[in-house]
Order: structure tokens, then C-alpha cells, then sequence
């Protein structure tokens, strides 16, 4: 698994995670996917991620672009 991928699976588990907690919870759990399209954009100019650093730090190898 690289860190790319990686990304790719946290980001869908909480998206998802914050629509189904948004139709059987509350609909203020869809905070929690816009906060995440937001990070995302930021991360795009910026090139700054947690997540990303934490995964480098924990090993996982990177690859530039998709295959």
C-alpha cells in the first residue's frame, strides 16, 4: 500500500462514515465531509497534510501519480 492509496481509503471511510451518520444520526455529522473538502483543497495548494506526514513517518512508500 502506498501513501496515495492509503489517503484514498481514509478519505472514503470518513466520508462515508459522515453521510451515514448524517441520515441515521444527524444531518450536522455532514459538517465532518465539508470540513474534509475543505482540508483537501488547502492540501492542494499547499502541500501540507497530517496524515500524509504521519503515513511517510509510519513507513509507507510513495509513488507520484496514478497507475
Amino acid at each position: 500500500m502506498t501513501v496515495e492509496r492509503a489517503i484514498l481509503l481514509i478519505v472514503g471511510f470518513i466520508v462515508l462514515a459522515s453521510v451515514l451518520l448524517a441520515v441515521f444520526v444527524n444531518l450536522n455529522w455532514l459538517w465532518l465531509s465539508g470540513l474534509l473538502a475543505a482540508h483537501l483543497i488547502q492540501a492542494s495548494f499547499t502541500g501540507m497534510c497530517p496524515v500524509v506526514m504521519t503515513l511517510k513517518k509510519l513507513g509507507l512508500p510513495s509513488r507520484p501519480g496514478f497507475a
